[in-house]
C-alpha cells in the first residue's frame, strides 16, 4: 500500500514537472520569441536542471510542438466559441475577427512567434496543421451562411482561407497603423469578402 502511494505521489510529480517546463516555454516565447528559448533558458525559468527538461521531451521541438500546440488550441477553441453561438453569420464573423485581432494585438511577440518566426521544420508542420484548423473553422461557419442565404453564393473553403491568411499576415506587420484602425479594417475586409446573400432567403 506504501509502495503504490509512493509511486502515485512520483507521477504526480512528474506531471507537475512536465508542466512547468510547458508554463515556462510558453512565458519564454512569449516574451522573447521562440529565438531566445533556448532549453537553458527554459530550464532557468521552471526552476530545473538543463537535464531535466530532456527527461520529458526528447528534444527542443518536441517542446515547442508542445508549447506550439496548446497555445494554438486556447485560441481556436476561444474563437470556436464566438462562431458557435446563435446568431446572423455576419455577426459571428465580425465578433471572431475582432476577438481574434485584439488578442493577438495584445500579444504581439507570441503571435510573431506562432505566425511566423522562422521555426524548425517540427514545429513548422505544427504552424500548417493549425492554419489548416483555423481554415476548415472559419469555412464551417460560412457553409451555414451560404445554406441558409445569409452570405453571398462563395466558396467557403477558398473564402476561409483568405480571411484566416489576411488576418495573420495583418497581425504580424511591422506596427504601423493604431490597433483600433488595424481591427476595424480587418472585420470590415472579412464581411465584405462573404458578400450581403440572398435578402429574400433570409426573410423567408
Amino acid at each position: 500500500m506504501a509502495r503504490r502511494r509512493k509511486a502515485s505521489l512520483t507521477d504526480e510529480e512528474k506531471a507537475r514537472t512536465r508542466e512547468e517546463i510547458v508554463t515556462a516555454a510558453h512565458a519564454q516565447i512569449a516574451e522573447a520569441g521562440y529565438a531566445s528559448a533556448s532549453v537553458v533558458a527554459v530550464a532557468h525559468r521552471a526552476g530545473v536542471a538543463t537535464g531535466s527538461v530532456y527527461r520529458y521531451f526528447p528534444s527542443k521541438s518536441d517542446l515547442f510542438v508542445e508549447v506550439f500546440r496548446r497555445a494554438a488550441s486556447r485560441e481556436l477553441a476561444l474563437i470556436a466559441d464566438i462562431l458557435d453561438r446563435p446568431g446572423p453569420v455576419r455577426e459571428r464573423l465580425a465578433s471572431s475577427v475582432e476577438a481574434f485581432a485584439r488578442r493577438a494585438l495584445a500579444a504581439p511577440t507570441l503571435v510573431y512567434a506562432l505566425m511566423a518566426e522562422p521555426v524548425d521544420p517540427a514545429i513548422e508542420a505544427e504552424r500548417l496543421a493549425s492554419k489548416g484548423a483555423w481554415r476548415a473553422l472559419f469555412a464551417r461557419l460560412l457553409r451555414e451562411g451560404v445554406e441558409a442565404g445569409e452570405i453571398s453564393a462563395l466558396d467557403p473553403e477558398v473564402t476561409a482561407a483568405a480571411i484566416v491568411g489576411g488576418m495573420q499576415e495583418a497581425l504580424v506587420l511591422p506596427p504601423g497603423a493604431a490597433h483600433e484602425t488595424l481591427v476595424a479594417s480587418l472585420v470590415r475586409f472579412s464581411c465584405n469578402a462573404i458578400g450581403d446573400g440572398d435578402a429574400s432567403r433570409q426573410h423567408a
